[in-house]
């Protein structure tokens, strides 16, 4: 039955375009440029806006997940890793559960791939179609039916080109994986930002820049106290601080540090008596796909949830999934009740 599946899918899978594989052995230098290609992309759709939208001023239920889903609110690049994270954490839960029986020959794993893009764009088109009739981008009654199908074509589209990036590193033509990729840029974009943002903001406490290298400068050029000059750039709150940063840097260190720690499992053969050989296994063997899968079912918790409440709010079964507030004046949506509120309450240590 699971290749009955596959083969039923099989068909559907032709709309969906796909990178062929390259003819030739692809030089170190070509995939640098194809690496610096895919990543120009991205950068660039993470900056276009999506036309059509009202306002981007309301609450980001999203905040605590931009980074890593690789998204940026408002732009092309709204939905991230989203929608290829879902589609192969469903595809592969199905064909582990045994559910889709997938063999070991190359067409059977093309396929099976195909599949999987394929319900990626479908996870794609209903994400796209949830966040614009919960509001998010403005009223659709407001916006027009017109400019609400516009908005989910962008969507749409800007999702595709994540596929096809993520797919031309994998094919061979670059280095890594798309997905890593993006993650790993949009950290070190949000990095590089908020430790060099030549952005002010006022407080209270008068006006104040956004990166922390930068007020830190600032404080102890306009402070005569140059010791409370040193402790605000530290500690400074609403803002990012030194303190941050050096956390940063940090984890960055250990995490290096532990990348390299490994223990070689001693293997007997059992073909040939007194043989061994060894299987390494790395401490950090999972990497971040733990992180990553559970951000993307947070994301998608929260779709359903905001939707709902935002259409059915006050029904029972609706407040008991989640009852959602927009703090006054703020850009973030904080859950307030429900069980998805408990299940989400962690998620608020990384303000």
């Amino acid at each position: 039955m699971g290749f009955k599946f596959l083969e039923f899918v099989k068909p559907f899978c032709g709309f969906v375009p796909e990178v062929s594989k390259p003819e030739r052995k692809i030089q170190f230098r070509e995939k640098m440029l194809w690496t610096a290609i895919t990543l120009f992309v991205f950068l660039v759709c993470c900056q276009i806006p999506l036309f059509g939208i009202m306002s981007t001023d309301s609450a980001d239920p999203f905040y605590w997940l931009r980074v890593i889903l690789a998204s940026n609110r408002g732009t092309l690049m709204e939905l991230g890793i989203s929608p290829i994270v879902t589609s192969g954490l469903i595809m592969q839960l199905l064909a582990g559960a045994k559910i889709i029986e997938v063999g070991d020959t190359p067409k059977d794993r093309a396929l099976f791939n195909g599949a999987q893009k394929l319900f990626g764009m479908i996870i794609t088109v209903g994400q796209a179609i949830v966040y614009v009739l919960s509001g998010l981008y403005g009223d659709p009654a407001e916006i027009g039916a017109g400019i609400c199908l516009l908005i989910v074509v962008q969507l749409v589209v800007a999702g595709l080109i994540v596929l096809l990036l993520d797919e031309l590193l994998q094919k061979g033509y670059g280095l890594g994986s798309g997905i890593s990729l993006f993650i790993a840029t949009n950290i070190c974009e949000t990095i590089v930002w908020k430790a060099f943002s030549p952005a002010t903001m006022n407080t209270g406490r008068g006006t104040e820049f956004e990166g922390a290298v930068i007020a830190l400068f600032h404080l102890l050029a306009t402070r005569s106290d140059k010791v409370r000059a040193l402790r605000e750039a530290f500690y400074r709150q609403n803002l990012p601080n030194l303190m941050n940063l050096m956390a940063t840097v940090l984890v960055f260190a250990v995490v290096i540090y532990f990348q390299g720690f490994r223990v070689d499992l001693p293997i007997k053969s059992a073909r040939y008596r007194g043989q061994y050989s060894s299987y390494p296994i790395k401490l950090f063997y999972t990497s971040n796909i733990p992180i990553i899968l559970q951000s993307a079912l947070v994301s998608n918790l929260y779709v359903i949830s905001q939707m709902l409440a935002s259409k059915f709010g006050g029904n029972f079964l609706v407040n008991l999934l989640g009852i959602w507030s927009d703090a006054s004046g703020s850009y973030r949506s904080y859950p307030t009740g429900g069980k998805i509120c408990r299940f989400l309450k962690k998620d608020e240590s990384f303000s």
